[in-house]
């Protein structure tokens, strides 16, 4: 039956593919007959329709849209959790507009077909189906609103099953739907959701939706409506209809029912601690690693999940994201992840400057001395080894080996920073680097220390002098992404399309969040001091899972956004908190992300660690327009109805 499945699910794909132009029903191949009186060709469609929902995950880039098998260049990249060779200062521009709507057609096309073909199933069947395709459908304008405010809402199919082109030409004016107010937006994802969590099961089968993923992503949606309202301040009305931007008045709403749906999910998942001791660091290091791989019904943090399966469904994220010691037998495709040291300071358990930034320097401006690179963090908090890959830290049992050279001047005094101000200067000719892979194995230019030891003058994984985009690879902040990397899959299988580790959409940790978030928020604005109380009690329920010390308070919203960004690192999530939360254009001003640079000293045969402003230089400006994509210029040639969003 699966076989069989699949073989359908393939002509299902290939059909719609075929015939998906304005609204006409397909046609030709599979009829409706042949799909929607079988479970099994009900499936097939629904199946489709989730494989094509816009969800962020490995296969998502911010310039070649979903479902990319060969696209290079991190999506972190613009959220300043890291950098990439292959991706700078940009905003996403694959226009998720056209692909939006063929989906919210067919999710259309199937909730009015559906019940004539009601008597082939049990009620209950087509009951449940049908509230999948609203789910879908509701997911898709979620992706909708947060990327260009108001859209037209189609919530029904607009042409009658059979119609010809000729006849669609004749109606083409009515079919120009103009774009409705972003407040509508989210109202309908919520109502939508509502009629969802009723309906559907608390269970259902692998990939698919119950009624608990639609309340996390009631909690995730009402969360983002109610910062706009808050916070956003651009403001597009046309005809008395606000397309972008919500009246602040309902911001309490909004986050009342973000609360309110987290509170769903209470007592029916939790956070992962299959693995964790409260007394064992390594336990609960292993522990926040095991949650992303752990695909088991155990994992009961886990709420929707992609599930990914070689050959037939595969990604890219261990060939893309490993370190270069572990890159795979076709070459220089890995590192492209290079996590910022901006983001590794906002974790705690080392040390730090007043000013939050990680202290290297004594007192006197001069640099700190290390025997080993992992020195500085050996009472970091777990989540964050299990988060980021530090300099010296180990992965499949191997040292990542992080070197940006052998300083050869003299150091015995103590060394002054090489780099000041976290400039973007050159290094001085006495910093003996290497370019390629081959230099830095030549006999000849290896570096003997002062302990007498020969060692290569890069790191095997980097950091190399030449960090172009077609260069030698390897990092070039000092840290590479752990989270999600499977420590199981050997070297020689670390190829392009090989990995099938699952993508967790929705989990309970962002749920408790979103929660925490939407308490507080409501505190601030005079709700009362009890919800001040849980969001404090529900952040330092993540904290204390993270090995992280607890806190006595929450000072501001500051604290509980901070924690969220700690969390969900590399989860795709960051950059739509910095869109919603309208700081954005604030963190990315002429930015330059910070690295921390391993450096040998020759003479001491010891390590200092530099910091300083990633060497490429890339300039990161977060332009006040794109909180608000542009609508597609072709669509709006389609319709004049069509308002374009400020600025483009």
């Amino acid at each position: 039956m699966k076989k069989k499945l699949y073989i359908l699910l393939a002509v299902v794909i290939t059909s719609f593919a075929a015939c998906q132009k304005l609204d006409v029903p397909p046609v030709n191949i599979v009829q409706d007959a042949d799909l929607f009186t079988t479970e099994a060709g009900v499936d097939a469609y629904i199946s489709r329709m989730y494989y094509t929902m816009p969800i962020e995950d490995f296969k998502y880039h911010p310039v070649g849209a979903f479902n990319q098998t060969g696209q290079v260049g991190s999506p972190h990249a613009i959220s300043g959790e890291a950098v990439s060779r292959d991706l700078g200062n940009v905003t996403e521009t694959h226009n998720y507009w056209s692909a939006a709507y063929l989906l919210i057609r067919d999710c259309n096309y199937f909730i009015a077909t559906m019940p004539t073909y009601a008597s082939n199933h049990k009620p209950e069947q087509v009951q449940m189906w049908i509230a999948e395709a609203q789910f879908v459908r509701a997911f898709t304008y979620f992706a909708l609103v947060k990327r260009y405010g108001g859209v037209p809402l189609v919530d029904k199919l607009l042409t009658k099953p059979g119609e010809t082109i000729s006849e669609l030409a004749s109606e083409i004016e009515e079919l120009k739907i103009p774009r409705s107010s972003e407040e509508a937006i989210w109202d309908f994802v919520a109502k939508e959701l509502d009629a969802v969590y009723i309906t559907l099961p608390e269970t259902n089968k692998s990939n698919r939706a119950n009624k608990y993923v639609a309340a996390a992503l009631k909690s995730r949606a009402m969360l983002y409506a109610g910062t706009i309202a808050k916070y956003n301040t651009i403001d597009l009305t046309t005809g008395g209809i606000r397309l972008c931007g919500v009246p602040a008045s309902k911001a309490v709403t909004y986050f009342k029912a973000a609360y309110d749906a987290a509170n769903l999910l209470n007592g029916k998942y939790a956070l992962y601690k299959n693995k964790w001791s409260a007394t064992d660091k390594e336990a609960q290091y292993q522990n926040f690693v095991s949650l992303f791989l752990d695909n088991s019904t155990a994992n009961r943090e886990s709420i929707f999940a992609r599930q990914f399966k070689y050959p037939d469904l595969t990604h890219m994220y261990d060939a893309l994201n490993v370190p270069k010691q572990w890159e795979g037998p076709q070459g220089n495709y890995s590192s492209e992840t290079l996590p910022t040291l901006n983001l590794v300071e906002m974790y705690e358990g080392f040390p730090k400057n007043p000013d939050g930034t990680i202290q290297t320097m004594d007192a006197g401006g001069k640099y700190l001395t290390y025997t080993n690179t992992m020195d500085i963090f050996a009472n970091v908090e777990p989540r964050l080894r299990a988060t980021v890959i530090l300099p010296g830290d180990l992965f499949k049992s191997v040292q990542i080996e992080v070197r940006r050279g052998v300083f050869t001047g003299a150091s015995t005094g103590g060394l002054s920073d090489l780099t000041p101000g976290n400039a973007s200067t050159a290094y001085p000719a006495t910093l003996l680097g290497s370019a390629t892979v081959a230099a830095n194995l030549d006999a000849a230019n290896l570096v003997t220390l002062s302990n007498g030891t020969k060692i290569t003058r890069s790191g095997a994984s980097g950091i190399y002098t030449a960090i172009g985009a077609n260069a030698t690879g390897g990092t070039y902040t000092g840290f590479y992404v752990r989270k999600y990397l499977s420590p199981e899959k050997p070297q020689a299988e670390t190829l392009p399309n090989r990995s099938d580790q699952q993508f967790i959409e929705f989990r309970y940790g962002e749920v408790v969040l979103n929660k925490a978030e939407a308490a507080y928020e409501l505190f601030l604005l005079g709700q009362g001091a009890t919800y001040a109380t849980e969001a404090l009690t529900l952040t330092n329920s993540i904290r204390e899972r993270a090995g992280a010390s607890l806190y006595v308070a929450i000072n501001n919203i500051n604290d509980v956004r901070t924690e969220r960004r700690r969390e969900l690192a590399f989860e795709n999530k960051t950059i739509w908190d910095l869109r919603r939360w309208r700081i954005a254009n604030l963190e990315q001003n002429n930015t330059i992300y910070k690295a921390l640079i391993p450096i040998m000293l020759q003479d001491q045969s010891k390590y200092i660690l530099d910091v300083r402003n990633e060497e490429r230089g890339v300039n990161y400006t977060f332009q006040t327009r794109w909180y608000y994509n542009q609508i597609p210029t072709a669509a709006i040639a389609k319709s004049l109805n069509l308002v374009q969003n400020p600025g483009w």
